[in-house]
């Protein structure tokens, strides 16, 4: 039987080596074993002349009594493996030589516990780990070795399974090496969260932080407390959609074994004292005001936390711990600590009078002394506590590892203190951010943070003190999902950066190449195919918008972020490898439909993008005299979409200086913007809004109705002759997805082609 990726290379095998020719230009290029897609890059590699091939009668070896056990369980994980994709059944052996993968435990070589020496002949495979689990990151070498097809879950017969011969020996850098996911936004089902564990343990990866609760969900049963998920794991959305989900206590088990088999262990996330409304919402007595509450339908930061004055509270969180504890056997237990308003600590009796019981300066140390208080508790259960740089504030818990998030300074302190650091700077590792151009790439909580920035983090500041670094235990990439709304966007938004983190965290410093990383990039990719990983590949950017206008002729030109080869059409169909390559901007002086997407090495193509291209006549100048200031209307009610306004009662209208208008949250309507502006020349104008509706010159220009819009990548042109032109421009004040269209950007923006997108000056703004 031949999986989808195998067929995909079947059908489009002809076509694939005739457009690599085209790329090439008639040039050949000569594979050699440097050519290996090895991921992380591993530490010291010997490259030797020949393969090893992997048939049906190659056996293991598992040499030494000690580790016997252990290194059993490992063979039967990657028997399952390669009997999927091979059909071979290997056997186990305690002797041989020839046609063998030989396994064992050197506690002698002088590695770090996690390394692993790997030798490949033409007559065997010997993998050396100085602990189980380094032999267990050797043997995924091996399978990095093979053809990538060695991940297919279906048997392939086509494939000779042949590892080039080398000589690797090789260490991680970092002894934590992690990724975040966050389903206390959106849950993420027990299926997702094993494919990320699989292509993790392929990473050498070792640390899932699973963050469980926050004000939107709380996803983990406890025992005690039935309510945590019974209320706590349903939200209403503001446009009646109910999002539900949690893990029983079974499917804790599972994914927590599930794990320790790749040798991943699993972090759990409790949150407090902030970023809990959904345990509010059910047990409201934990509270400084007692409810009632309801779970929190938008992102952002809550005011309501519990209560550090009662000890109530205490009690119900060292109970949840409790059972939190038992369930994850890892010696960590995150307990958050991060974005924790002290407004309803500043004014509850309780807290006060615990500030004063104790000592204490001001609700910063009411926040030290809760999570003092809470890690007495941990280490009392053998824990011990990590917690996001806040935990700094009011002095840090004596053991605490702190995970630096608001930048590097927090976790530079915390290890000059001489406490253990995990380097998480938002600027490189939350990955939940965009990957290109925002006019092309879905809508992400940021923009632009691209694979290479990623890939070129260094967690080991140089403000750190030489003799203290070895406190940076590693980096992680979070991945927070309040946009991740799929398993699909989610594994987009993941894919390729968490590789990127994989090798920063494993490979020296010294050893790392972008160039090289990215060349490596494609083989693996080639792998996550197998897995159905829904990867970014790098979309074609350039025109700043889907609507071109021209009045003559207008010019395409295009590349991407990995400068990968991309093929297009002019009649409207859908691209193929054997479209035409885009060598030269394009110029076209006809209404043309132009579609474009970038090839990846082996043939896969990026998602299509589709250019509108217009020829316009200039749309006249308005000659009307006005005044300064804009035309502001209301409209009142709970609205959602542009529908809901067509028959609306609209008072006004006021004058306005600008944009200026902020609607506050309770301010639940419309209001529609009408007025003047004026360009200073002919030309073609581009435009975007992160507004519901903009219309110019009497027509609608760009749409964001029922959109979930914090950047917008909907842009458009046209065609205006210079002088002053209508517009109207419609916001209501809703909330889609958990994203308040106030915190948008009021207004549009605007530039002549060829210059960047901005708000137009008020002096140009009249009614």
């Amino acid at each position: 039987m031949v999986d989808f990726v195998s067929k995909y290379n079947i059908i489009g095998g002809v076509i694939l080596v005739l457009f690599l020719m085209k790329v090439s230009e008639g040039r050949a290029r000569t594979m050699n074993n440097t050519d290996l897609s090895l991921i992380p890059l591993p530490k010291n590699i010997v490259y030797q002349k020949g393969y090893f091939e992997l048939t049906d009668e190659t056996s293991w070896v598992v040499m030494g009594e000690e580790s016997r056990e252990e290194l059993n369980k490992i063979v039967t994980y990657f028997n399952r493996k390669i009997q999927q994709s091979t059909g071979y059944v290997l056997s186990v052996k305690l002797f041989g030589n020839e046609n063998v993968i030989r396994i064992k435990v050197d506690k002698t070589l002088k590695l770090k516990d996690e390394g692993y020496r790997l030798e490949v002949s033409s007559g065997r495979i010997t993998v050396k780990g100085k602990t189980a689990q380094g032999v267990f990151y050797g043997i995924q070498t091996v399978m990095q070795l093979f053809p990538s097809q060695i991940e297919s879950n279906l048997k392939i017969e086509t494939i000779a399974w042949k590892a080039p011969c080398v000589i690797i020996n090789d260490e991680p850098v970092y002894p934590y090496r992690g990724m975040l996911l966050d389903v206390g936004r959106h849950f993420h089902s027990v299926e997702f969260i094993k494919k990320q564990l699989d292509i993790m343990a392929m990473l050498k990866m070792n640390r899932f932080h699973w963050h469980l609760t926050d004000d939107q969900l709380w996803t983990i049963e406890i025992k005690k407390y039935p309510r945590l998920t019974e209320v706590g794991a349903v939200r209403r959305n503001a446009d009646g959609t109910i999002h539900r989900g949690f893990y029983t206590q079974e499917q804790i088990k599972e994914v927590v074994a599930y794990a320790a088999e790749r040798y991943i262990t699993v972090i759990p996330e409790i949150e407090m004292p902030g970023h809990a409304l959904a345990a509010l919402t059910a047990y409201p007595e934990y509270s400084c005001t007692g409810g009632p509450f309801s779970i929190r339908n938008m992102w952002g930061v809550e005011e309501d936390v519990y209560c550090a004055g009662n000890d109530k509270t205490f009690e119900f969180l060292e109970n949840i711990l409790s059972e939190v504890a038992v369930l994850f056997p890892g010696k960590m237990i995150h307990i958050g600590g991060d974005e924790c308003p002290k407004d309803r600590w500043s004014v509850c009796p309780k807290c006060r009078k615990r500030i004063r019981d104790e000592n204490l300066k001001d609700v910063n140390g009411l926040q030290s002394y809760f999570i003092r208080r809470i890690e007495k508790f941990l280490l009392s259960h053998g824990k011990s506590m990590i917690g996001w740089d806040e935990i700094l504030e009011g002095g840090l818990a004596p053991s605490a590892t702190v995970m630096s998030w608001r930048g590097e300074k927090g976790g530079i302190t915390a290890a000059t203190m001489g406490h253990d650091v995990i380097m998480t700077p938002s600027k490189w590792m939350y990955i939940d951010a965009g990957q290109g151009a925002v006019e092309v790439e879905p809508i992400a909580i940021d923009v632009g943070k691209m694979l290479d920035s990623v890939y070129e983090y260094d967690p080991a500041s140089e403000k750190i003190p030489k003799e203290l670094r070895h406190h940076v235990l590693g980096t992680q990439a979070n991945m927070w999902t309040e946009y991740a709304t799929t398993p699909e966007y989610t594994e987009y938004l993941l894919y390729p950066r968490l590789l990127a983190v994989a090798e920063l965290n494993w490979t020296p410093k010294v050893k790392k190449n972008y160039d090289s990383f990215v060349q490596r990039l494609n083989g693996l990719l080639m792998r996550l195919d197998y897995h159905h990983v829904n990867y970014h590949i790098p979309l074609p950017e350039g025109p700043a918008a889907d609507y071109v206008a021209f009045t003559d002729k207008t010019v395409l030109n295009f590349h991407n972020s990995r400068n990968l080869p991309m093929v297009y059409t002019l009649d409207g169909s859908e691209p193929t490898l054997s479209s035409t390559l885009y060598r030269m901007p394009i110029v076209l002086d006809k209404k043309t439909v132009f579609k474009i997407a970038s090839v990846l090495p082996f043939g896969k193509l990026s998602p299509v993008r589709t250019i509108h291209v217009v020829k316009e006549k200039y749309s006249p100048r308005i000659d009307k005299d006005t005044k300064v200031g804009l035309n502001l209307w209301r409209t009142e009610g709970d609205l959602y979409y542009v529908h809901d306004v067509k028959d609306a009662y609209w008072t006004g209208p006021d004058i306005v200086p600008g944009f200026d208008f902020k609607p506050l949250l309770e301010d639940k309507g419309a209001y529609c913007y009408t007025g003047y502006f004026e360009v200073p020349t002919d030309g073609i104008y581009f435009f975007s809004t992160e507004m519901d509706e903009l219309w110019i010159d009497g027509k609608v220009v760009l749409s964001n109705d029922g959109k979930l819009v914090r950047h917008s990548c909907t842009r458009t042109s046209m065609a205006l002759q210079k002088g002053k032109h209508s517009f109207r421009l419609l916001m209501i004040n809703n909330n889609i997805g958990g994203y308040l269209r106030l915190w948008n950007e009021k207004g549009f923006r605007i530039a002549l082609e060829g210059q960047d997108l901005s708000l137009p000056p008020n002096e140009i703004l009249s009614h």
